[in-house]
């Protein structure tokens, strides 16, 4: 498989991605946890069918210290007892809001105060930005089909 173009060495994407990665980097240093940082990017990256944004946050995850089991297990995380309440609340806010133009009303009210329970207004924040953020993400590397496979922890900074 070969992208459609070359996004990552053309100079206006390269401006794209810098404002996109500098937004990153800030809610990678708030105060959500790592953890649910990383599950909520790869159950969004599942989602929307990006094996390049998969790849990458399965592997920096593990690069992190998450187990293989928790990894294998996000897809079926509603099945699964190796989740916190908290990582739960999350990962239901991280489908319904990158499933939105499927649902007629966008995040449920019950989802949001499940996550309300759990996170404080700046992680609550996060959370949401960070959304916004890989769907971001998923929406270039799918659209350009961008392979998947050869991503290194700590490639990209």
């Amino acid at each position: 498989m070969e992208p459609r173009l070359d996004y990552f060495g053309n100079p206006l994407a390269g401006k794209v991605l810098r404002h996109l990665n500098s937004a990153s980097k800030l809610l990678s240093d708030s105060t959500l946890p790592a953890a649910v940082q990383e599950l909520v990017k790869i159950r969004a990256s599942q989602i929307n069918g990006c094996g390049f944004c998969t790849d990458m946050h399965t592997k920096d995850a593990a690069h992190a210290g998450e187990s293989v089991q928790r990894l294998h297990l996000v897809a079926a995380w509603r099945e699964a007892k190796v989740f916190t309440d908290a990582e739960r609340a999350a990962l239901e806010l991280a489908e319904q809001g990158t499933r939105i133009a499927d649902a007629a009303g966008g995040v449920t009210d019950e989802a949001w105060a499940n996550a309300a329970k759990h996170f404080d207004e700046d992680q609550l924040v996060a959370l949401i930005s960070l959304l916004a953020v890989i769907n971001a993400y998923n929406r270039v590397n799918v659209i350009n089909q961008q392979p998947a496979g050869d991503y290194q922890p700590g490639q990209f900074g």
